[in-house]
């Protein structure tokens, strides 16, 4: 006797099947798994006699997820996760099932796989197959395909077996991996982004917030989006038509002007105007004719969930939970499925004969099986065939199964309700069309058209069982042609526009079944993402609309230029995928295009943040964590950390809002570049340097602030922080850092072996030496003075001083006494004039050479002590801006970098000419 391992998707579907094969005659045994038992029974397969074990899974047995160095957050940059290998494992969850499937795989002859029969099912089939297979190699595997838990499906299933479908599974492979490298690249990307900066007051908990990104989700999202920017963005509009009524013995006829309406009133004036002096109304067209009305196409899944939201207000997710507990409990057919036209191998006849003695629609169904009564007719063929189920149809009768109402009286009222329109809809499907009678009237009333129509209901055939739809009489009287009458009323009558109205749930699952969102099976679960992320919300009428969070995000993205919001991307991917379950293209293939073009979009995402970070600040206040020191980091990749050799070293801005190039790896690892104070804007770019290793090391675009550089210095640089780049050298070396030891402005602290830590007053550049970073390769862990490149830093020095001496002026710095080497200015007021500037970054000295030798005294702004962060230049924008007797604070001229005079500033806080308001110290009480 073989024995044969049968595997259904759900224990219900196990007990289903094993009742259904073993008549009822089985014995039940735990599983390593309580909740997933195995029933034994024997039974004879195309006249083989098996000993049949049937047991089952939850759903996906196998999940698909970065190997364990991608997985957390700040691992890697968002991009690496594209090309970043992944796995496809057992879960701890479903460690029990898999240990239950090896154990009586071991013992077994045949595999049967009777997983729902659709992608998804295909592929948690291929799941089982590999599980089983890696315990025994000599397995023979089968596929049973069924779309009813009845027993003329099932047991036609186990007597036809089949092999599984490899394409099918390789298309769900391909939608997994596609969606977790794309979801979880944008998902970090916004989310490090956005959270910390904004006070996003739709979530309680927004330290935890998540801000998903789903391929689907997105292009669902913005389809609500759209509708109501529609609705915000509708000017209403006033118009004007011409209405006519006619009363005759037999009623009341109303007649449409045949223009509709004009948006111009002085013609509509005049139309009307010509109408009232000839009012005369002459009939000059009577039309009749037969009108049918057709019955629905059969039921798909997408069809059942809009007509539960029209009908019954239902969510998407309660009617495929409903419809799932009815196909489990054997009571319609499987509910997932693209189909809306039966095939000529079903027996429709036997469908209806079930429901003869049903006490509400048993009489139509009677009628229907009745050749007399002319009633029944084939249903129409929708169009739409997935080659793996039927449409919805009723498989069992019912009355109301007692056992429905044991949750609630509402699941039980759901469940009747879906019950009752899947019945009614099939029933509708074999009958016959409403039939009515239409006369449409035209008439003239000076050369202006109006028409009226009536309809009679002569049969309404489908329409006595389908009460969902109506079709009402509408009576007229009769006129014939060439009859004149005077109108009762002719009136002018003006109107306005009106937007169109927010997305229902039916209309939201229109838009996505016609943008190819989705699957029949996954849309609900795209809906219900939406809700629950708060990105939309739905009101009474099951109407949508975004909230700011989902308005902010679309609107940023949609400012970026790329319409990531919109449906044409992901319709391409799942037509893709669509190839790949057919054989037309490999899984390798479509996995190569999808993510080429979707990484694509992602850089020029990354490289457009910052219309991102404007949406939200339209919406959203910001948040106060937003400069924390590791919660500012804008995950964007620009080497890979030297130091600890294991993360990367991203972009960030510390608390004070300068900007330095961190390792992901903080706290373990604290290496750290400091950029130059004056930097405003900096972001990554795609190029990378081709000199500095180890590599790659991308290139950074700087915006500088105009006042705090000194001439000769671009406000716009594309720099290199690897030690290669003059210019930021230069930078440091004039402006300083925004290290958060000069920031803070406070001396270093000193742990001494039989005390508290304590404060070492000592010259702020000493004391900074081991602190701050290299002022020539921008590292920490070594003072400038002992930096390889000092070498070549202090020849240019004495370079200059041999210069001096052969000839050229020089003058030391009042404040540390440096020799300043003359330079020469190249902005456009100034070009060509020379200066002197010192060059170190602990005080900002500056002179015009003319000046100088007009006898002007040198303006300085020499840093004073450290304890004093209010007047810290480094921290406060002071840079570049010096001070004239500052003694003296009436005195006091402001001066641009370039040595212009700012004539007429005064800190607006508390009116002193001596300082700016960004450094008052009365700014902070």
């Amino acid at each position: 006797m073989i024995k044969v391992l049968n595997v259904a998707e759900k224990p219900s579907v196990a007990k289903s099947v094993a009742t259904i094969l073993s008549r009822n005659q089985l014995r039940v045994r735990d599983g390593r798994s309580r909740y997933n038992k195995i029933f034994e029974f024997n039974y004879s397969i195309n006249g083989q006699q098996c000993h049949m074990l049937v047991t089952s899974v939850t759903g996906h047995l196998m999940e698909v997820e970065f190997e364990d160095r991608f997985r957390k957050w700040h691992s890697c940059d968002p991009a690496d996760l594209y090309t970043a290998p992944v796995r496809k494992y057992v879960p701890e969850d479903k460690l029990d099932i898999k240990r239950t499937l090896e154990e009586e795989a071991r013992r077994c002859h045949w595999l049967v796989l009777w997983l729902d029969c659709d992608r998804e099912g295909e592929n948690i089939a291929f799941e089982v197959m590999e599980v089983c297979k890696g315990v025994n190699r000599n397995l023979t595997i089968r596929r049973a395909r069924f779309s009813a838990l009845i027993e003329r499906d099932i047991h036609e299933a186990a007597q036809n077996l089949i092999a599984p479908n490899q394409w099918f599974s390789d298309a769900v492979d391909a939608r997994q991996e596609i969606d977790l490298r794309i979801g979880a690249s944008f998902t970090r990307f916004q989310t490090m982004l956005l959270r910390d900066r904004f006070v996003i007051d739709s979530a309680q908990d927004d330290r935890n917030l998540v801000l998903s990104y789903g391929p689907c989700q997105f292009p669902t999202l913005g389809f609500v989006v759209e509708r109501y920017w529609e609705i915000q963005s509708h000017e209403p509009e006033e118009f004007w038509t011409i209405n006519c009524t006619h009363r005759s013995d037999e009623g009341l006829a109303s007649f449409n002007w045949m223009r509709g309406h004009l948006f111009d009133y002085t013609s509509s004036v005049i139309l009307y105007e010509m109408c009232v002096e000839e009012p005369t109304a002459t009939v000059t067209k009577v039309q009749q004719q037969e009108k049918l009305k057709y019955p629905p196409y059969p039921l798909s899944t997408i069809e059942l969930e809009k007509r539960a939201s029209r009908y019954f207000r239902m969510s998407s997710e309660q009617t495929m939970k409903v419809a799932e507990d009815l196909y489990q409990a054997g009571f319609i057919s499987y509910p997932r499925t693209e189909t809306d036209s039966f095939s000529s191998r079903t027996d429709l006849h036997t469908i209806v004969q079930e429901h003869q003695e049903h006490p509400v629609w048993g009489s139509y169904a009677q009628r229907l099986l009745d050749p007399g009564a002319g009633l029944w007719r084939n249903p129409s063929n929708g169009g739409h065939d997935d080659k793996a189920h039927p449409p919805i149809h009723p498989t069992k009768f019912s009355a109301g199964e007692s056992r429905w109402s044991q949750d609630h009286h509402v699941v039980h009222l759901l469940i009747l309700r879906l019950y009752e329109l899947v019945v009614r809809h099939f029933l509708a499907c074999v009958s016959q069309p409403a039939v009515g009678a239409e006369t449409v009237v035209e008439i003239d009333i000076a050369g202006e058209r109006f028409s009226a129509s009536g309809r009679v209901i002569l049969a309404k055939n489908y329409l006595d069982v389908y009460r969902f739809e109506s079709w009402g009489d509408s009576m007229i009287p009769t006129y014939v042609q060439g009859q004149q009458f005077i109108p009762a009323t002719l009136t002018l009558d003006s109107g306005v526009t009106r937007p169109p109205p927010l997305l229902s749930e039916a209309d939201l699952l229109s838009c996505m079944d016609k943008a190819g969102i989705g699957t029949d099976a996954t849309m609900h679960d795209h809906i219900k993402k939406l809700l629950d992320r708060f990105y939309v919300t739905k009101d009474a009428n099951t109407r949508f609309s975004p909230t700011n969070l989902g308005e902010a995000l679309v609107m940023g993205y949609d400012d970026m230029g790329y319409e990531l919001w919109k449906p044409n991307l992901r319709s391409l991917m799942e037509c893709d995928m669509k190839e790949v379950s057919v054989g037309n293209k490999s899984k390798a293939e479509v996995l190569a295009t999808c993510l080429q073009q979707m990484k694509a979009c992602f850089l020029d995402a990354k490289v457009n943040k910052v219309k991102l970070l404007e949406a939200m600040a339209i919406f959203f206040n910001r948040s106060d964590r937003s400069n924390g020191d590791d919660s500012s980091a804008l995950g964007e990749n620009v080497r890979p950390c030297g130091l600890c050799q294991e993360a990367n070293m991203v972009l960030k801005k510390n608390r004070d809002g300068n900007f330095m190039v961190g390792c992901s790896g903080f706290p373990q690892c604290r290496n750290a570049v400091w950029l130059p104070g004056p930097v405003l804007e900096a972001t990554i770019t795609n190029n990378i340097c081709n000199s500095c290793t180890p590599g790659p090391v991308y290139l950074i675009q700087f915006k500088f602030r105009q006042l705090e550089i000194p001439p000769g210095f671009n406000v716009n640089h594309l720099g290199c922080i690897g030690g290669c780049d003059e210019t930021l050298r230069q930078l440091i070396e004039i402006c300083g850092t925004g290290s958060r030891v000069q920031a803070r402005g406070r001396p270093p602290t000193t742990t001494s072996s039989n005390g508290p830590p304590t404060t070492t007053p000592s010259n702020p550049q000493r004391s900074n030496s081991r602190q701050a970073p290299c002022i020539y390769c921008y590292q920490t862990g070594h003072a400038s003075t002992d930096c390889p490149s000092r070498i070549s830093a202090t020849r240019h020095v004495q370079s200059h001083g041999m210069n001096q001496q052969n000839g050229e002026s020089s003058i030391p710095c009042s404040t540390c006494g440096t020799p300043c080497v003359l330079r020469t200015a190249n902005t456009a007021n100034n070009r060509g004039r020379k200066f002197y500037s010192c060059s170190s970054q602990a005080c900002n000295f500056f002179v015009w050479e003319d000046n100088l030798n007009n006898g002007s005294a040198p303006r300085s702004a020499p840093r004073p002590n450290m304890s004093n962060s209010a007047s810290n230049p480094s921290r406060r924008g002071g840079r570049g801006r010096g001070v004239q007797n500052a003694g003296r604070a009436a005195d006091v001229t402001f001066v641009s970098a370039t040595g212009e005079p700012i004539s007429g500033r005064r800190c607006f806080v508390c009116g002193d000419p001596s300082h700016f308001a960004n450094a008052c110290p009365s700014r902070g009480s």
